[in-house]
């Protein structure tokens, strides 16, 4: 049963990737699917391979126990063909750019982009669609910048709660908002605010290397990210979630699996994780209880957790094949 599930995800995702990249490949003119730009009809050829890819990772990721190795590997994967292409366009590569044209690859202008600027950007509506299908899935699956602060902060968790992260969280948040609207206001060049944002990426490279890498933590995304914290709360829109059933023991070998801080002792009492939860399931392997279970809507916990497998696995296919400045 186990296996027959594990194979019709797969086939789920292979499907539905390749679907998506087809329209893709189809309806636009200007091809987005990289080898399409240099072979005639190579589009098709990466299409297959991103999707045989897409099942590959649902089939592993399907086992509980494969699951931090696997989100680990794609990630690292994803950041790395995102910043290999963006590499590429600087040095003058322009096919390897989406647009032709180079934009600022810190997830900071998610937000401070738009609110600069008066208008919503393409990134925006491709961030704001993945919480609408899966959730806080960006913050532990499609941020290049996350992949950087899970891969330091991949050594032995430090137990015990951050403090006054959610205050902290809120004045970033609200100072990189108030920032932002006084250089438009004050009609401020775009270099200038270009070097603000620069230096706000940099600061956030440093807490990684420090923070993130001595304690275990991903303190970037669980502290200083603005991004991450308008994923923390719009995530609500989105019907998946994780909770703790009356099994649990308070063995607390779940904390040292979290690095985003959302298992500790008054979170597992509650029954279900901090708002700073990804939903990546890194945990679940922890448990020997089986306690801690996905929830969609009506669903039992297997069908809601290989829906949110299918969706999220699904979209970082697609935009390992799309994604880029």
């Amino acid at each position: 049963m186990f296996r027959r599930s594990n194979i019709k995800l797969s086939l789920a995702v292979f499907v539905f990737t390749a679907a998506i990249l087809s329209i893709v490949q189809l309806k636009l003119d200007n091809p987005i699917i990289i080898l399409e730009r240099f072979i005639r009809g190579g589009g098709w050829i990466e299409i297959f391979v991103i999707s045989f890819y897409g099942a590959l990772v649902a089939y592993k990721m399907h086992n509980t126990s494969n699951v931090v190795q696997w989100r680990r590997y794609t990630w690292i994967l994803f950041s790395v063909v995102f910043f290999s292409q963006l590499i590429l366009g600087i040095v003058g590569f322009e096919k390897f750019l989406m647009t032709g044209r180079l934009h600022l690859p810190i997830p900071v202008m998610i937000l401070s982009g738009p609110v600069y600027r008066g208008q919503i950007s393409i990134m925006t509506i491709l961030f704001l669609s993945t919480i609408v299908l899966s959730g806080p899935a960006w913050c532990s699956h499609l941020c290049y910048f996350g992949a950087l602060d899970g891969l330091a902060a991949r050594g032995k968790t430090r137990k015990g709660i951050i403090k006054n992260k959610l205050a902290i969280k809120y004045t970033l948040l609200l100072f990189v908002i108030v920032i932002t609207l006084v250089l438009r206001w004050l009609g401020i060049p775009v270099l200038v605010s270009t070097i603000a944002a620069i230096a706000f990426g940099v600061l956030g490279i440093i807490l990684i290397l420090i923070l993130s890498a001595g304690k275990g933590k991903m303190y970037h995304c669980i502290l200083y990210c603005p991004i991450s914290t308008v994923v923390n709360y719009l995530r609500f829109i989105n019907p998946f979630r994780l909770y703790i059933d009356r099994n649990c023991t308070l063995c607390m070998k779940c904390t040292i699996y979290c690095k985003y801080d959302a298992l500790n002792t008054e979170d597992i009492k509650r029954n279900k994780p901090a708002v700073t939860c990804t939903l990546c399931g890194d945990c679940l392997s922890s448990c020997k209880e089986n306690s801690i279970k996905y929830r969609f809507l009506k669903f039992n916990p297997d069908t809601s957790r290989n829906l949110y497998l299918f969706i999220t696995i699904s979209i970082h296919a697609v935009f390992l094949a799309l994604a880029r400045i």
